[in-house]
């Protein structure tokens, strides 16, 4: 895995943020060598538009207050169903379930590393 530590501080945060809200299926990707415009996603998913918007909200001020770290851009957030939040050295995206399993990010980078959030729930 080729992460800094800090991307890795930062994946941890906003994992933790997504899971106080209660997102489910949250997974840290080593997108890096793969893609090489961003070093890491976070995907979790939501069953309702509302409960993404208290994800990303949570994940936005989680990462402000703990490191200082605000989004380049966001995109999505008029839809409701897929979220997506640019921090430049990460990419969260965060998804209806539905929208999850249709666009399939997580069959797309099966075959990179996944970085360990520390949750202490199933969901990691």
């Amino acid at each position: 895995m080729s992460l800094s530590e800090t991307v890795i501080a930062e994946l941890r945060t906003a994992a933790a943020a997504a899971a106080d809200k209660l997102g489910t299926d949250i997974v840290g990707l080593d997108v890096g060598e793969r893609l090489g415009i961003t070093d890491a996603f976070l995907v979790c998913s939501a069953p309702s538009e509302r409960q993404i918007g208290a994800i990303v909200d949570e994940i936005e001020l989680q990462l402000k207050e703990q490191h200082g770290s605000a989004p380049l851009r966001r995109e999505g957030r008029g839809t409701g169903t897929w979220v997506l939040l640019d921090y430049g050295h990460m990419v969260v995206h965060v998804q209806h379930e539905e929208d999850r399993l249709l666009y399939g990010l997580d069959r797309l980078y099966a075959d990179v590393a996944h970085v360990d959030l520390q949750l202490d729930s199933p969901e990691e």
